[in-house]
């Protein structure tokens, strides 16, 4: 791959999310069970912007948002952005070339305002919700939540202790029209429009997502929630997410994503994006599991002010093809990013994942943890951009990538581009493939362990030192997860 020289091409087809058929992921605050998100509800939608993408869907969209002119302006001038941007196939991404975007429902909502009860929510979304655990979790240990069904918010509460320290926990409609000032002074700044053919889409036909907003010096004790649910088949999902952390500040911020199994594609396209302040602390915690009918292109980036720290938590578990590259710009002296990333692709998956860190200033300091398993068929890539310009000093880098094959068919691929231009930097590059050994397993199968139980033990060795730094229950989980993964795969 040949490395990239400017921001533009860096940023690239940053963040792409492809995902497919596997387990569903049930993800409220704790849980991932495989199975948990495969159901459905027939659901009677007040709002529908009908199938295909054109002027039109874009303009209903805005429409039934009754949103201010400057974001319509800004949604049509996406909008003729994505069609004039080719499909990113370089990336060895063919499987994109089979989204069909005129198929597609880009816009499903029963209504326009969040509930801040659960009694409030409409019954169909309720059984939903509660069915995946949610409000038991907000109760447990979440400082807020939020729980979009479809295109819109159904649900969105934070904690009054939290509310108020100033700490402001919304969805992205809520946010646009009630902190215009904040949300517009940071909106499409770190990811612009034209970053990549799905954040084009994505600035068109956006709708959802989380607003947050910690003032300087507060420290968010409990992580915020937002899970996000594809109910409605042949449908697009296009969240975005903007967290900002003022000077000083710290929170946690976790999602979780399903999908029912439907025999038709469905697309999730959304965009995130991080500003963490001078001192500020940002970590995001993501755990899929997508269904393999799902496309999931995500477009994931922060920037990081002097002293500020910006941590990626990333686990992909399921899809057809993954496409994911969280990024951060250092661009304060002393600036921190961080990714730590586990891959798991089964037969018929790819999981192309990785990550981007831009130093933009002196004594900067970026840590790349990437783990992937292929099962079965199933292949894995890790692709990372590291970019250190030739007048920096005092930046350090470092990167591992390891793989785990589990059957002979199984493949990975590893394509680092760190370009260092100056020499008072430091940077160090690991990558290694490994392959469980028959001996192992015969050793643990010979303790009376089954030979799936022996697989999952050694894959779950693998990742033990990342998991460790996931929450507690997302780590159980995880592990659960990969007991079911390991179910009928090997032999």
């Amino acid at each position: 791959m040949k490395p990239p020289t400017d921001t533009d091409t860096l940023f690239a087809p940053s963040a792409l999310d492809l995902a497919p058929d596997t387990a569903v992921m049930e993800n409220p605050a704790v849980g991932i069970d495989q199975t948990a998100g495969n159901f459905s509800y027939k659901v009677d939608y007040a709002f529908d912007a009908g199938t295909g993408l054109s002027e039109d869907t874009v303009r209903y969209i805005s429409s039934v948002k009754k949103e201010a002119p400057w974001i319509l302006e800004f949604r049509l001038k996406a909008l003729q952005k994505f069609f004039s941007m080719p499909m990113p196939t370089h990336w060895a991404t063919k499987d994109l070339e089979n989204i069909d975007f005129q198929k597609i429902r880009y816009y499903l909502s029963q209504g326009q305002t969040p509930k801040r009860t659960w009694d409030e929510v409409p019954d169909d979304i309720k059984r939903t919700f509660e069915r995946l655990g949610i409000p038991e979790q907000e109760r447990k240990f979440l400082a807020g939540v939020e729980a979009q069904f479809d295109s819109e918010a159904a649900y969105s509460n934070i904690k009054d202790i939290v509310a108020k320290q100033g700490v402001i926990f919304v969805n992205s409609t809520e946010g646009l029209r009630e902190h215009p000032e904040l949300f517009r002074k940071f909106f499409g700044k770190v990811i612009p429009t034209g970053d990549n053919k799905f954040s084009a889409l994505n600035s068109a036909v956006f709708s959802g997502g989380s607003f947050i907003y910690v003032p300087k010096g507060v420290k968010v004790a409990q992580p915020l929630q937002a899970y996000f649910r594809i109910n409605a088949e042949n449908f697009g999902q296009f969240e975005r997410t903007l967290i900002i952390a003022d000077e000083g500040a710290e929170v946690t911020y976790m999602e979780g994503c399903t999908a029912p199994k439907f025999s038709t594609s469905t697309l999730h396209s959304a965009v995130v994006e991080l500003v963490a302040l001078k001192g500020a602390k940002i970590q995001y915690i993501t755990v899929q599991n997508w269904a393999n009918n799902v496309f999931n292109l995500v477009t994931k980036r922060g920037i990081a002010h002097e002293d500020a720290e910006i941590k990626w938590i990333d686990c992909n578990i399921g899809s057809r093809l993954t496409m994911k590259y969280p990024g951060v710009v250092l661009k304060g002296e002393r600036a921190r990013g961080e990714v730590i990333s586990i891959a798991l692709a089964n037969d018929g998956q790819h999981q192309d994942t990785g990550a981007k860190m831009i130093h933009a200033a002196n004594n900067t300091t970026s840590n790349i943890v990437a783990k992937s398993i292929s099962v079965g068929q199933g292949r894995s890539t890790y692709r990372g951009v590291v970019h250190i310009p030739k007048h920096l000093k005092g930046c350090k880098n470092n990167t591992e990538c390891d793989a785990l094959l589990i059957n002979s068919n199984s493949r990975t691929d590893t394509y680092p581009a760190i370009t260092v231009r100056g020499d008072k930097n430091s940077t160090q590059h690991e990558a290694s493939v490994s392959k469980v050994s028959a001996d192992m397993i015969f050793y643990m199968q010979q303790r009376g362990l089954t030979e799936a139980q022996a697989m999952s033990l050694a894959v779950n060795g693998f990742i033990n030192d990342l998991a460790r730094q996931f929450p507690m229950e997302y780590s159980v989980e995880l592990k659960r997860l990969i007991d079911l993964e390991m179910e009928g795969s090997v032999g």
